[in-house]
């Protein structure tokens, strides 16, 4: 969960107007809209009834599960814990588990215990400041408690219990969380029976059927620049029955005597990514999964990135990348044909 100062976002250009596209109700869509996670969400769909109220409650039940910046929240207990906790299965589990999948297809450089170092750098729950000087010796103790390979689980039942084998293993699932969230959202729509509708959580999204125009819903990937108007596209798509997920270091960062400190760190070196990728778009079965990936990407870099593709046809991804002076973009996993014209 990034405050409201530190977030990426892949915009969502809605269209307007009316069309029928649910034959049980009044040919109608309603948004409702609000904030959560440190950001905003926004969620547009074909039905006259306000289901505002429902979507906020679950939106902070879910934030008690997974939210760092809430003190009695179940991850802040965890990481506050000397050993660590029983959980029963649910929410919590779900995001350690996606997380641990993903970290290890990509060999640790996808990890939700980089916590502390991402506290050190300014970038979480502890006060936000920039780092004026490196100490290369803090970062290096900080290391020792960072690795999913600290955290043992075992299972009884629908019991987890996570026991930490280093003092100080910290939980941050907010490059998951997010995804997971609109996930959430998105399931409670379609237990009421909607069939159309685009859940958005700060650039995370679902979308299902079609727009209030009876097209699919027109979404465009931001151009990864710090100038970059907020609503500048450099690739725009037309999506219907998807979820997708969008992670840049172009606006979260600070600067310090000319060195740029982004927000995603790498939990091998300790120390924010620097590498000519710029942002990572990812089609996937979930949004939570679109959402862990995004990250992945954007700690491994473009090549590493491109092998993982290869091993997860189930993955479609964009990566916008500098190419000397220019951005450049390459695509996988037919990624190319959700793309559509700007209007």
């Amino acid at each position: 969960m990034k405050p409201l100062l530190f977030f990426h976002i892949l915009f969502v250009l809605l269209s307007c107007g009316q069309s029928p596209v649910r034959e049980q109700e009044k040919n109608e869509y309603t948004t409702v809209e609000g904030e959560t996670m440190g950001t905003y969400y926004r969620v547009s769909y074909s039905d006259t009834t306000d289901f505002k109220q429902e979507i906020e409650q679950l939106l902070q039940d879910f934030n008690m599960e997974v939210s760092t910046y809430i003190p009695e929240s179940k991850i802040s207990a965890f990481n506050q814990s000397a050993s660590g906790m029983d959980f029963e299965e649910g929410v919590f589990t779900d995001n350690l588990r996606i997380a641990r999948e993903v970290y290890d297809q990509t060999k640790g450089l996808y990890d939700v215990t980089v916590m502390p170092l991402v506290n050190y750098w300014g970038f979480g729950y502890t006060e936000k400041k920039p780092v004026n000087k490196v100490d290369s010796a803090k970062i290096k103790a900080l290391l020792n408690t960072v690795g999913m390979d600290k955290l043992h689980i075992e299972k009884k039942g629908k019991t987890w219990k996570i026991t930490k084998s280093t003092p100080g293993v910290q939980l941050d699932f907010s490059s998951v969380a997010k995804g997971y969230g609109v996930d959430l959202v998105a399931k409670l729509l379609e237990q009421k029976g909607i069939r159309h509708y685009l859940v958005d959580i700060g650039g995370e999204m679902v979308m299902k059927g079609k727009n209030p125009k009876g097209k699919k819903w027109s979404i465009g990937i931001n151009v990864p620049e710090v100038d970059a108007g907020v609503t500048e596209s450099i690739v725009y798509l037309a999506l219907g029955n998807n979820a997708i997920a969008t992670s840049g270091n172009y606006r979260n960062f600070y600067e310090v005597n000319g060195a740029r400190y982004a927000h995603t760190i790498n939990p091998v070196t300790g120390f924010p990514e620097s590498s000519k990728l710029l942002s990572a778009t990812i089609i996937a079965p979930d949004c939570a999964t679109a959402d862990a990936w995004a990250t992945a990407c954007m700690v491994s870099g473009l090549e590493r990135s491109a092998e993982y593709f290869k091993n997860n046809p189930q993955l479609s991804a964009c990566l916008i990348y500098a190419d000397g002076e220019k951005l450049s973009i390459t695509y996988h996993n037919d990624f190319e044909k959700y793309i559509q014209p700007a209007d």
